[in-house]
């Protein structure tokens, strides 16, 4: 799972070409204030059914909305499903809204996926300058880029639009879905709920790579 990179909507420029019959017209400055929104697209890749699924926030790049992304593809009944599914493994980067030393990230995985739905969950970060290593940059969004190559982003519904219709000679599928929701930014989790975490770190590498397992209930 990984953020791709955030796009303005509006009637702005897209990098790439496209053929067609006229010329489209599209303002000479992308300024923020001429924007329709911002989109945040968070994709999830699951590389064994070669399915993907992004989930395009409008507010900001968070760890509750990167969980909630997460939860939402969790919780899809229409995305391919595993034999046994009480354990989950992702693969992301060391930064960012799921970076290794976000708090945030760590508690939302604590209470809206381990002790919520009762998974265990285990998390593997690439180091500080391998993200180019992750597969869904590979496998998934620069099919997305190359799709709305050359074509205006100016609504959410064009930028869903061309997310779903993403496909490869490989069989790529790929659901868009949109998350309208408010994420406060600067949320600070204190060291008494870290500490609350169940959490473990592996043997190698353990600032990377832990297991988040569910609470045990108080009775």
């Amino acid at each position: 799972m990984d953020a791709k990179k955030r796009e303005l909507i509006g009637n702005f420029k897209n990098p790439g070409q496209v053929w067609c019959r006229e010329p489209d017209i599209v303002n000479a400055y992308d300024f923020p204030t001429d924007a329709v929104g911002v989109a945040i697209p968070y994709g999830v890749y699951d590389p064994r059914h070669n399915f993907g699924a992004v989930y395009v926030g409008t507010c900001a790049e968070t760890g509750e909305f990167a969980v909630e992304a997460l939860g939402l593809w969790y919780e899809d009944s229409d995305r391919p499903n595993f034999p046994c599914e009480d354990k989950l493994l992702i693969l992301c980067d060391a930064g960012g809204s799921n970076g290794c030393r976000s708090r945030l990230w760590k508690r939302q995985l604590q209470v809206h996926l381990a002790d919520r739905l009762g998974i265990e969950v285990m998390v593997c970060h690439y180091p500080t300058g391998a993200s180019k290593w992750n597969l869904i940059e590979h496998k998934l969004f620069n099919h997305i880029s190359l799709n709305w190559a050359g074509k205006p982003l100016r609504t959410y519904e064009t930028m869903l639009g061309y997310i779903q219709g993403t496909t490869t000679t490989t069989g790529l599928k790929v659901k868009a879905e949109l998350v309208d929701h408010t994420y406060q930014t600067g949320l600070k989790v204190s060291d008494a709920e870290m500490a609350a975490l169940n959490l473990t770190r592996r043997p190698i590498c353990p600032q990377w790579n832990y297991i988040i397992s569910p609470r045990k209930r108080a009775c």
